[in-house]
């Protein structure tokens, strides 16, 4: 084959050589409307209180939503996932399925000041437990465990009451058997056929998740979450939680963590290509970046638009991330890249 006397290369280095050009022929996109911010809503009022492990992030009480919300609008980010910290917590978690719980109250506060706003809904009970678990506690074999069953029937109550409240998306978070079918069955009874669940189907019991349990106020008073979160050295069972939660009626995937599991989203991804997968890049992974950037040891805006595009690359349609501010106001300015 000839190439009129060129390395085939330098076809290549043609197509890098301008920055329109590189733009014209790249194989991901990373764009604002990929990206889903977390907001941690707390009981109180006048209440913006620093994450210390989460810089740039709050905990919020409801009276002090508008500003923040203002705030997304503007970068127009168009997607948003809550969770709450409520005023009391109890075994059984109430709050979390109360048509007057945390949440319940500023979802309709969200939708107000911006209507145009996707609400995606963490379900679970580890903000909203006094043992920070993800569901009822049960002693099997003299040891205390997450009831699967009793946590199913709590879990649907939850969903109903944010569904009622106006959440757009249902998140089942806590890896919890049957979840999905008994939140679908619990929507569909009450007229919520139209709400879409995203089923955490891949959620690895993992060390990134530290900042995140100050932030939400949910770690474990005892033991792990082991027994019902997958073991991060298994990837053939994550095809096997994804096929479960398809057959109890999941209308979109999820893997978490994101950017240590780029692996495990690509596999996802080509085992159902047609099926809109997300990715959960998670407070641990956010924090090593701010850390490091904090430092000065890396360039935090380049840094962490090539872990996002990463992300996508791998096969992720969206990604929830705590640097979604951050990156919707660097992609919006378009700045270039220094490679």
């Amino acid at each position: 084959m000839s190439y009129h006397g060129q390395f085939p290369k330098t076809r290549l280095r043609r197509l890098r050589h301008n920055k329109n050009i590189r733009d014209l022929v790249k194989e991901t996109c990373l764009d604002v409307s990929n990206l889903v911010l977390p907001l941690f809503i707390r009981h109180g009022s006048k209440v913006k209180k620093p994450i210390a492990s989460m810089p740039g992030h709050f905990q919020i009480s409801v009276d002090m939503l508008e500003n923040e919300i203002q705030s997304i609008s503007n970068l127009d980010i168009k997607n948003i996932i809550l969770f709450g910290i409520p005023e009391h917590k109890d075994p059984l978690g109430q709050d979390a399925y109360s048509d007057n719980g945390i949440i319940q109250t500023a979802i309709p506060v969200i939708k107000k000041i911006a209507p145009h706003l996707t609400i995606v809904s963490d379900i679970c009970f580890c903000e909203y437990t006094n043992h920070g678990h993800c569901g009822i506690i049960t002693t099997h074999q003299s040891q205390p465990d997450v009831d699967n069953d009793q946590t199913l029937t709590l879990l649907t109550k939850q969903a109903v009451s944010h569904a009622k409240a106006g959440a757009d998306i249902i998140a089942p978070s806590g890896m919890i058997d049957g979840m999905v079918q008994a939140i679908r069955s619990g929507l569909d009874h009450v007229g919520f056929t139209h709400i879409p669940i995203l089923s955490y189907s891949v959620k690895y019991a993992s060390s990134m998740y530290g900042p995140f349990r100050e932030a939400a106020e949910g770690a474990p008073q005892f033991g792990d979450r082991r027994t019902y979160q997958m073991n991060y050295t298994n990837i053939n069972e994550a095809i096997r939680e994804c096929a479960l939660d398809l057959s109890e009626g999941a209308d979109m995937l999820m893997v978490k963590p994101a950017h240590t599991y780029l692996d495990v989203i690509a596999r996802v991804k080509n085992t159902y290509p047609e099926l809109p997968l997300g990715a959960y890049h998670t407070s641990g992974e956010f924090a090593m970046i701010k850390a490091a950037a904090e430092k000065g040891w890396i360039d935090e805006s380049n840094t962490v638009l090539e872990v996002l595009t990463a992300i996508r690359r791998a096969g992720a349609d969206f990604i929830i991330t705590y640097y979604a501010k951050e990156a919707a106001a660097w992609l919006l300015k378009s700045k270039p890249s220094k490679f």
